[in-house]
């Protein structure tokens, strides 16, 4: 069974940082995609960042140049370096994991990211 357990989130000023982290267990070989969502309050869950596997990593638009993803594997760790934060960054923020076999996303709790202008 996986489980992903978020931390890291709270309020912090226009400009500032946080740093997310996201605790796998569980993991089988066939979980190829470890990432971030964010959901906004009346908006709909949207993908932030993932890494996969082979050591790629992709970017929402929106937070390129900003935000950096990374794992460390040894530890089935997954965070999201969150700089230069905005306003509209403001949402709840989820650790996610593709199963490239079964399709499965599996979920984490969530963490609440608030910045204030």
């Amino acid at each position: 069974q996986v489980q992903l357990v978020e931390s890291g989130g709270g309020l912090v000023q226009a400009g500032g940082s946080l740093r997310l982290s996201c605790a796998a267990s569980g993991i089988q070989r066939s979980i190829n995609v470890l990432g971030w969502y964010r959901q906004a309050p009346g908006k709909q869950r949207e993908l932030v960042a993932f890494s996969t596997n082979g050591g790629g990593t992709n970017y929402a638009d929106s937070v390129k140049g900003r935000f950096t993803i990374s794992r460390d594997n040894a530890n089935n760790m997954v965070y999201l370096q969150m700089d230069s934060l905005k306003p509209e960054d403001t949402a709840v923020y989820y650790c996610n994991a593709k199963d490239a076999i079964t399709g499965v996303d599996y979920w984490g709790q969530g963490t609440q990211v608030t910045v204030s202008s």
